[in-house]
């Protein structure tokens, strides 16, 4: 077995320091910080703004990388990539979803969906067959067409949720993905996450500052000056 790939862990953040620089001041976001995730779990993480959140998602994510330590995705050493080996990495192996959504205004909900597809080698009939398909997942099939612009928030998420996991990636990562929904969007998107991990065991990092949205993890972390404290979940 692969060093990366310990006991079904899909996910390994080992002694992790992130620090910038600000003048000769140093700023540590995380200290020596360790996280495993077992494959198919829905992690929460909590904490104050500037804890660290969204650092490490983006470091787990291969879109920063740490100052020490390592971080292993499944067998592959992800702190130890190229920019460019990074880019491939994410393009099949990472989902993303945002508070903003990052839809672009241009483009219908299915062409928003197939975007990810582009930089992979598929035929057009091998992306329709998976844009469909995420499509139907996320139960927008009927607004394929409609631009951004002519969907809810709620539905705009899901199309962010369908480009997610178009390309069947290895993780999907959220970052404050109700923030901007109002009460009743928020929970369809949180039980349409919950049923994504069901339905399809993926691995789902949650950050949030919604208390709905952590319940709903399997696990929730608890982020605070660089360092991890576990909660226990309540029922």
């Amino acid at each position: 077995m692969e060093h990366g790939d310990v006991n079904g862990m899909i996910v390994r953040v080992e002694g992790v320091h992130k620090f910038f620089r600000r003048g000769s001041e140093r700023l540590d976001v995380l200290n020596g910080l360790s996280l495993e995730v077992p494959e198919g779990e829905f992690l929460g993480l909590m904490g104050p703004s500037g804890s660290g959140k969204t650092t490490l998602l983006n470091l787990i994510a291969g879109l920063d990388k740490p100052s020490e330590g390592e971080v292993w995705v499944g067998d592959q050493r992800v702190s130890a990539m190229s920019e460019s080996q990074l880019a491939r990495w994410r393009t099949r192996h990472v989902g993303f979803v945002f508070q903003f959504y990052h839809l672009l205004p241009v483009l219908s909900a299915y062409e928003n969906v197939e975007l990810p597809l582009l930089l992979l080698r598929l035929s057009a009939a091998q992306r329709r067959q998976q844009v469909l398909t995420a499509l139907e997942l996320v139960g927008l099939s009927d607004r394929m067409d409609h631009r951004p612009g002519q969907l809810s928030g709620g539905q705009q998420q899901r199309v962010g949720i369908a480009r997610a996991i178009v390309t069947d990636p290895t993780l999907i990562v959220a970052d404050e993905p109700t923030g901007d929904l109002d009460a009743r969007s928020a929970e369809e998107i949180l039980n349409l996450l919950v049923e994504l991990r069901k339905s399809l065991r993926k691995t789902i990092l949650l950050v949030t500052h919604d208390p709905r949205a952590a319940v709903r993890a399997d696990r929730l972390m608890h982020l605070d000056k660089g360092r991890l404290v576990e909660h226990q979940a309540t029922a």
